[in-house]
């Protein structure tokens, strides 16, 4: 048993929020209260009244219920109704009460046997997933068991859980709670005794804290009592979600907003509207600049900012305004370390109006302060800003965009009118109309609390912390607002930070020390002596995201690097000393890395102090090793690779330290990380990574480890002339291997062969050769010529760099993944969200990608994919690659490459489908993690599918512990499937036969190019109708404008014509326009420049006006060719694509044509067909094979409906009693729309035709609900 205190209970994050004064004194009041209520013993009745008024009173009365919950003597709901799910569960006993009240000493008596029944009620017999805490209590002493803990103890207890059904059906000797609790409960908790974590106290001891005013104990019993810590509600600094007060006002101050895309429903940032513009905002001033002082003329490479002109001044000012706002917000948390370091000192706060007035002072800042070491800067500048040390003159820098366009000081700084919802308030009312932007933006910033850590205290008015996890959302939203860039939640970058790196760590220390570990716990039992060996094996790792994005995955791998040195028991500072487990502790909280001490309160800086100072340098120059030697980042988005940076300079700065030999005045350096931190593209490189090198490398006097060297050198660079010297030195070695590389590049060697064998051809010959002979030389110098001239254009184009701009040289970037020959070794791990971009979408650029050779390339394809290949291709042998993408792949066409390349090629050892869950707050796309090694398939891979209505994405690892179970994959679709999934699988398939081995045809629907002119109402067509010269023409045009049923239109068995109509004039048929004048003159209504099929682009009356696709069909005629028009008048199936159910009805007649949006299908058996489609059993199947978009509803795609097994060799009898029962469902619900228990009756025939159990139809009625 291990028994923890309300301290080291608390999440250490949560810890850091401070109170604010007022909810604070009602706490405090209510206790007050509590302590006379329960001073007197009563009634238990009595004393539960007397808990639940307490809760209700301090924190529960608004937003939840606080009552009796059947048996359960106390249950906080999340929310404010009986039928809302419960959070809480208290079993109250009387103090006197000592047989059935648990004990430190005995846990296991009858109050935590109830609980445990209590508990497994909700968790298995309601399905409540959102259970926080259970607790007991005699109201004077509390044990608090976390719903995790039961989770992780008792549910997961697969005899238990058993024993419990058997107990709750009544299958047992006896149904009463006491047989229960002796029997059943005693002797499960009897087994786990030593597994169980509680925490434990006595709210008595707490009366003497407030009598005396000692509010700091108090604060620890407000925070225990909280919606936050028992209900898990989250906090202002919870990096799992965006605080969007500071995120609106601050892009408001910016010039940006957020909107929804409206075909991708993905969240964007873009300019504001124009009638929403002000000039005054950040974007829109420099805009202004830029554009009337002509400074885009000086930007060397502007076409990568936009197309045209107005892209380009956006983009190129957004550029510039996220660096600037880097700085700010940089500075921000600087002085708040400051003025924490020098407790609460204000004259260490230099980021106030007072003090930088206007946009020259700030640029003063940047470039004259924080650029230069104190030594160097004037003595005005001391005199004002002596205090504000130097750190790293590379953030501080004038950045090559800056010196080709404007500085920060170049700003009018005109005043900008408050955000509606301005965090600048005196109560209610906004404290200005408007106030120049500098301004605004200072006095936004200092209504927020920017320590990297918060101070558990009491404040008048608590200020809302943004910590580096908060600020590396937003600008994670705001760097991609315009490619397919996500920001990943906390919870999972750390359970993937977490699982990556012991996994990578394992395998290099049985690499390095000869050892055997299976696994991280048998590395952690291992008795390590030699710690300084062991720092060696995790400094030598080397680890990348190639899609770096703001740096989120880079920052949870730091944090975990150090936390698993921590663990090993390993983590030791400058002289060697160990960091104890026994004085520290060190965890992962909110995505920060935290440290307290054996009490559990958080370790504060205290500048000399010579504990304090070991602790901070420890972590400090832990960070700075690894970011130095272990992370490595790069992103195509230039934007992007500013915030990485900044990022990981802010998780120093956090542990940011005064040096000695300053007399702890002058803040330890930083060292210049840009180096490991580089702008590319990942999946484009000229130079193959396998590449032999060495000979290259012995004749050009190239060294690596004089590469690597400079490299190292760099990062510790402080001086611009040192730096720019290295940079130089840096650039001329990578220059030369490019040089020397590109002239080894096979194209060139094939171009100079087949230029010598030309020439060998072309010479004079000694004798004369007949006319058949010089024919037959003719001919081969006709196609050396042609050869010669295709790869010159390839070598042109790669010299032109017309294809290769923004590649990345893998093979040269990085010295510290080369060996001494040069040889490309490999990252330890790769690890990431890559970007999600349909390659149809990205025109020339996928082309491109296509001549890079990829394996998994599809052109219907996704770009992550190709991150998959190019993600392995990385890595060492037996490495590991962990990524979370969409989860199209697994199923989709397009990514049968993939599949098969992993199957085939990598050993996939992990996979999680999170299915239907949303993971993206800002996307709608689902999603899947993937951990791969580059070894030997194993042909087994631990697999887990989310079930969204029992999972919470806090608790990811423990889900993933007890839901995953060994499959293998092939190139087929991946489907996750369970013991029972899997025999409901091969009971389907080997009764049945793929739809696509059927006799029947599968098409889309009619395709017009323009529904507007081509689907018309009833209206419209009686119109066109009543205009026809005679009955003849009326009889030619009606027949040709015919019933459309569109997708929405379809329901299940049945339709609703919602008089709609295609104008179906169909190529194939070759209709003469002039033979419909009625019609033709409707057509040109809508003008020929619409209708026409080339593509091109009309100005009319001013407007522009695109013309349809370019085809090679007529301008009346529809986009499709439809050379199956004769099936459409036949019997046919027909479906939506998108829907939430299996919707499949019947044409009978051929009388409607299905809509670009759904399908058909036509041949034999239709009837039995339509009952197999629509029942259970497919809906089911197709929810394991099928996509989904995101939002609930999954796509009914052809090559998808062709993998439906259906069986065809049905018994006489039973055929005709699906038919009978089919035909009666689709009468009744042509009348009334729906027929349940007809449906019922079918799908009984259905399941007794397949040979289903009892619980494998239970299984399918409860996924198809």
């Amino acid at each position: 048993m291990a028994e923890l205190t309300i301290a080291k209970s608390l999440n250490k994050a949560y810890r850091q929020v401070p109170v604010e004064r007022p909810v604070f004194n009602i706490f405090k009041a209510q206790l007050s209260n509590y302590y006379k209520q329960i001073s007197s013993i009563d009634t238990e009745e009595k004393l539960k009244g007397d808990l639940m008024d307490f809760l209700k009173f301090t924190f529960y009365s608004q937003n939840y219920k606080v009552s009796p919950n059947g048996d359960i003597d106390c249950a906080i709901h999340l929310g404010v109704n009986v039928t809302d799910p419960v959070g809480v569960i208290i079993e109250v006993k009387k103090p006197t009460n000592a047989t059935e009240m648990i004990t430190k000493e005995d846990l296991n008596r009858k109050a935590l046997q109830e609980l445990l029944l209590y508990y497994l009620r909700e968790r298995h017999i309601k399905k409540n997933i959102q259970l926080k805490q259970l607790i007991v209590t005699n109201v004077y002493e509390y044990f608090v068991f976390d719903a995790h803990e039961f989770e992780r103890i008792f549910y997961s207890n697969k005899k238990l859980i058993k024993r419990f059904e058997e107990f709750n059906d009544g299958a047992l000797t006896s149904e009463k709670t006491d047989f229960f609790y002796k029997e059943i409960a005693a002797d499960f908790i009897a087994n786990v005794l030593d597994q169980i974590t509680y925490t434990w106290f006595d709210i008595r001891k707490y009366k003497q804290f407030l009598d005396t005013g000692n509010d700091k104990r108090i604060i620890e019993l407000f925070k225990f009592f909280s919606p936050e810590h028992l209900l898990k509600k989250r906090f202002q600094n919870d990096s799992n979600s965006l605080n969007t007060k500071f995120y609106s006002e601050l892009l408001y101050i910016i010039g940006l907003e957020e909107v929804v895309e409206k075909d991708s429903k993905k969240h964007i940032i873009t300019r504001r509207k124009e009638v929403e513009r002000n000039q005054a905002s950040l974007l829109e001033n420099t805009i202004t600049i830029l554009d009337s002082e002509d400074w885009l003329d000086n930007v060397k490479d502007r076409y990568s900012f936009g197309k045209n002109r107005q892209e380009q001044l956006f983009g190129v000012a957004l550029a510039l305004t996220i660096g600037w706002a880097n700085r700010i917000l940089f500075l921000k948390l600087l002085e708040a370390q400051l003025v924490k370091y020098h407790k609460g000192d204000q004259s260490y706060a230099f980021m106030r109006p007072s003090v930088i007035p206007d946009y020259d002072e700030l640029n003063k800042l940047f470039f004259q302060v924080l650029a230069k070491r104190i030594t160097d800067r004037s003595e005005s500048i001391n005199t004002k800003y002596g205090k504000v040390p130097y750190l790293n003159s590379s953030l501080f820098e004038i950045s090559p965009l800056e010196r080709q366009t404007i500085r920060i000081s170049s700003l009018d700084n005109s005043e900008l009118p408050l955000f509606n919802g301005t965090v600048l308030k005196d109560g209610q009312k906004p404290r200005y109309d408007k106030l120049p932007t500098l301004r605004y933006l200072l006095e936004f910033l200092d209504a927020y609390d920017f320590s990297s850590e918060g101070s558990e205290e009491v404040q008048e008015q608590a200020k809302t912390l943004i910590n580096a996890s908060v600020l590396g959302l937003i600008f994670e939203k705001i760097n991609g607002h315009r490619d397919g860039s996500v920001f990943t939640p906390g919870a999972v970058t750390m359970y993937m930070s977490r699982e990556a790196i012991q996994q990578t760590v394992v395998r290099r220390f049985n690499e390095e020390m000869g050892w055997s570990c299976k696994d991280y716990e048998a590395l952690k039992n291992k008795d390590i002596e030699d710690y300084v060996q062991a720092n060696a094996v995790i400094d030598s790792l080397r680890i990348c995201d190639p899609a770096v994005g703001s740096g989120h995955f880079l920052v949870s791998v730091l944090n975990e690097v150090i936390y698993t040195k921590y663990d090993l028991g390993i983590l030791i500072d400058g002289s060697g000393k160990r960091i104890k487990k026994q004085d520290y502790s060190i965890d992962i909280e909110n995505d920060e890395l935290l440290i307290s001490d054996e009490d559990g309160n958080p370790v504060s800086y205290i500048p000399g102090n010579q504990e304090s100072q070991r602790i901070q340098e420890t972590l400090f120059n832990e960070k700075r090793k690894i970011i130095e030697n272990c992370l490595f980042g790069v992103d195509i988005n230039p934007n992007a690779i500013n915030i990485c940076r900044l990022r990981l300079w802010i998780e120093l700065l956090k542990n940011a330290y005064y040096t000695k030999e300053s007399d702890y005045t002058e803040l330890e350096t930083l060292p210049n990380i840009d180096i490991n931190i580089k702008v590319g593209n990942s999946l484009l490189h000229r130079f193959n990574l396998g590449q032999d090198i060495s000979e290259i490398l012995r004749k050009s006097g190239i060294s690596i480890s004089a590469y690597r060297k400079a490299v190292s050198d760099y990062k510790n660079a402080h001086s611009k002339e040192e730096k720019h010297d290295l940079e130089d030195y840096l650039r001329q070695i990578k220059g030369n291997l490019r040089t020397q590389i590109g002239l080894k590049d096979p194209k060139v060697v094939s171009l100079n062969k087949l230029n010598a064998d030309l020439d060998n051809l072309l010479a004079p010959q000694l004798f004369e050769i007949s006319k058949k002979e010089q024919a037959q030389r003719d001919k081969q110098a006709k196609d050396l010529q042609a050869k010669i001239a295709k790869i010159q254009a390839e070598v042109d184009e790669i010299k032109d760099n017309k294809i290769f701009v923004g590649a990345f040289e893998w093979r040269i970037e990085f010295p510290e993944v080369l060996d001494e020959d040069g040889r490309f070794v490999g990252f330890d791990c790769v690890i990431g969200n890559p970007p999600y971009i349909q390659l149809q979408k990205m025109g020339t650029d996928a082309d491109t990608l296509q001549k890079m050779n990829y394996e998994t390339y599809e052109r219907t394809g996704d770009i992550y994919c190709l991150f998959y290949e190019m993600g392995m291709k990385l890595l060492k042998p037996g490495a590991l690659l962990s990524f979370i993408t969409s989860n199209k792949w697994m199923r989709a066409s397009y990514g049968e490459p993939l599949r098969k390349y992993f199957s085939e090629r990598q050993d996939v050892i992990g996979l999680i489908d999170f299915a239907g869950y949303k993971v993206f707050d800002s996307a709608t796309v689902d999603v899947n993690i993937l951990t791969a090694a580059t070894r030997t398939p194993s042909g087994c891979t631990k697999a887990c599918s989310i079930n969204k209505d029992e999972f919470d994405i806090t608790k990811l690892s423990d889900y993933v512990q007890t839901h995953s179970h060994a499959i293998t994959f092939g190139a087929d679709a991946w489907s996750i499937l369970s013991d029972i999934e899997l025999s409901i699988k091969n009971k389907i398939e080997a009764a049945g036969t793929p739809l696509k081995d059927w006799d029947v045809d599968i098409y889309r629907g009619v395709l017009t190019g323009y529904n507007d002119a081509f689907i018309i109402s009833s209206e419209k067509r009686e119109e066109i109708l009543e205009n026809c010269a005679d009955e003849s023409e009326k009889q030619r045009t009606a027949a040709i404008i015919r019933p459309i049923l569109r997708g929405r239109d379809i329901k299940r068995y049945s339709y609703v014509f919602a008089e709609q109509y295609l104008i179906a004039t169909f190529p194939a048929k070759q209709y003469d326009i002039d033979d419909y004048p009625a019609l033709k003159d409707y057509l040109l209504a809508i003008r020929i420049e619409r209708l026409e099929q080339t593509g091109e682009d009309h100005i009319i009356n001013g407007e522009r006006v695109k013309a349809r696709k370019r085809t090679n069909n007529k301008w009346f005629e529809t986009q499709d060719s439809i050379s199956y028009w004769d099936l459409l008048s036949q019997p046919k199936i027909i479906w939506g694509e998108i829907s939430d159910k299996t919707k499949f009805c019947l044409d009978r007649e051929g009388k409607y044509v299905p809509e670009a949006t759904t399908f058909m299908l036509s041949g034999d058996n239709l009837i039995v067909l339509l009952a197999f489609l629509n029942c259970s059993v497919s809906e089911y199947m197709f929810s394991t094979i099928g996509t989904t978009t995101g939002v609930g509803t999954v796509r009914w795609k052809k090559f998808k409906i062709e993998q439906l097994y259906v069986p065809r060799n049905i018994d006489e009898n039973i055929a005709q009693a699906i038919i009978d029962q089919c035909e009666r469902i689709i009468n009744i619900t042509a009348q009334e729309g729906s027929a349940p228990e007809e449906e019922h009756i079918l799908n009984s025939l259905i399941y007794q035709f397949y040979g289903l159990s009892d619980s494998e139809i239970q299984y399918i009625e409860s996924q198809v609900r």
